[in-house]
């Protein structure tokens, strides 16, 4: 495995749009808590670890940088103030160390925002958890990190088998020179001197080649037709959806993999199928314990949809569309739930909607500032959807670090505004790792929907 390199990367247009929905109450990191077996290592063997593999990831020692006067979106360059001793962190978990304790920590760092000017990570090092076990919680910002192919990049930390050889770091990392003021002004100027030219090239392109699936125009403005047409679909108002404030809850549950891939073999359908009708079914019992009448209620998912093509995979920056899948929260049996989940599934594939979604994502990054702000307020809002839900197929083999096994690793998403829950999925090593999360003052019974 080669270093990547280290370019001077400007945010993508779905990147910026994270950066502009944050503030004080709605953060827009992601993360995940993995728990380990055996015996934790010292403060410094893992130091030594995530130092010797961060050449491979860039990012995690670069910083935004801003263009003067708002003249185009941010940049990421070398932080030459970058120290590692700041981003990784090391705890203990007070008596009894039981899981309980350890959603609790987690709780706490979600709810603290990531300082921008720095490198937009966190990863802390717990010990003391019950079983003879440890725990790595990780905090990334979503700008930097894409949700599903990140996968790829999260494994970088990662070893295959328990006694892999450590690497040894060719030469000593140099950050380059942080551009100036006049450099920016100078990049913006010519980006937007060349923009109607590469708008036209690249709109051209979008619609010819939104994916290999889709080569004609007439299939792309069809898709964005179909996007349109979900935009005037408001999602319904349920307590989901309220104003939310800074502190979270993060609750987590497992279950196996095997399970899920034999429901989707008797009914047809796919696994993602089976963990949107699985979601479904535990809203709609909290619901109905909150004296929701779900008499004819269907919410609506965000659901993440990679549309990075192979020539861009192992590239830094997100490469998202979304879909908004329908959760049957008035369906009470659960085989019935699957299949209307499955056939809404299907609809939406054969509706051109991701693909839709895939043109305005591309498009989107020759979008200017002000236009990708509200952009970007229409994307997180509640008339679109009442929650995330995001599904990362990961490995099915083990991993290790420093030679201990990753047992399981439950992803934390995020909330944005006027959303009180998130729900983030991972399979791994035969397991579907479920990770929620929700804010505290709106989601007190948040354990009600991991049930």
């Amino acid at each position: 495995m080669e270093p990547a390199s280290h370019e001077l990367d400007r945010l993508t247009a779905i990147d910026a749009q994270f950066l502009t929905n944050e503030n004080e109450n709605s953060h827009m990191h992601i993360g995940a808590v993995m728990i380990f077996e055996g015996d934790p290592p010292t403060y410094d063997e893992f130091k030594a670890h995530i130092g010797s593999r961060l050449d491979f990831v860039p990012r995690y020692r670069q910083k935004l940088v801003y263009p003067p006067y708002g003249t185009g979106r941010p940049l990421w360059a070398d932080d030459p103030d970058f120290n590692l001793n700041y981003h990784l962190r090391h705890t203990a978990l007070p008596k009894p160390g039981g899981e309980r304790e350890l959603k609790i920590l987690a709780s706490r760092l979600f709810s603290q925002a990531l300082d921008r000017s720095k490198p937009l990570w966190e990863m802390f090092l717990v010990e003391e958890l019950e079983g003879d076990r440890f725990a790595i919680i990780i905090k990334s910002h979503h700008a930097m990190i894409d949700g599903i192919s990140g996968v790829d990049i999260g494994t970088v930390i990662f070893d295959v088998t328990p006694d892999a050889e450590p690497i040894v770091p060719k030469e000593e990392w140099k950050p380059k020179p942080l551009p100036s003021n006049l450099n920016l002004l100078e990049r913006s100027a010519k980006e937007l001197a060349t923009e109607p030219v590469k708008l036209g090239e690249k709109a051209v392109n979008a619609l010819r080649k939104p994916s290999s699936l889709a080569g004609r125009v007439g299939e792309s403005a069809e898709g964005l037709a179909e996007v349109a047409r979900a935009l005037a679909d408001s999602a319904p108002e349920v307590p989901l959806n309220v104003p939310i404030g800074p502190h979270r809850r993060i609750t987590w549950t497992s279950a196996d993999l095997e399970e899920f891939r034999r429901i989707k073999d008797v009914f047809g359908t796919t696994v993602n199928d089976v963990v949107l009708a699985v979601a479904a079914g535990s809203i709609r019992k909290w619901l109905v314990k909150r004296g929701v009448d779900t008499d004819g209620l269907e919410l609506r998912a965000m659901v993440p949809v990679s549309v990075r093509s192979d020539d861009e995979r192992g590239q830094l920056g997100n490469k998202l569309a979304t879909m908004r899948a329908p959760l049957p929260v008035y369906e009470s049996d659960p085989v019935a739930r699957l299949e209307i989940v499955s056939a809404a599934m299907d609809g939406l594939k054969q509706s051109k909607q991701a693909l839709g979604a895939e043109v305005i994502a591309r498009l989107n990054d020759f979008a200017p500032p002000t236009l990708l702000a509200q952009a970007a307020r229409l994307t997180f809002s509640t008339r679109l959807f009442n929650l995330l839900v995001t599904n990362v197929p990961g490995p099915q083999i083990p991993l290790y670090v420093l030679g201990r096994k990753l047992d399981r690793p439950y992803p934390v998403a995020f909330l944005a505004k006027n959303h009180g829950l998130a729900v983030g999925v991972m399979s791994y090593a035969g397991q579907v790792n479920i990770g929620l999360i929700g804010d505290f003052d709106a989601m007190p019974d948040i354990g009600q929907v991991r049930r």
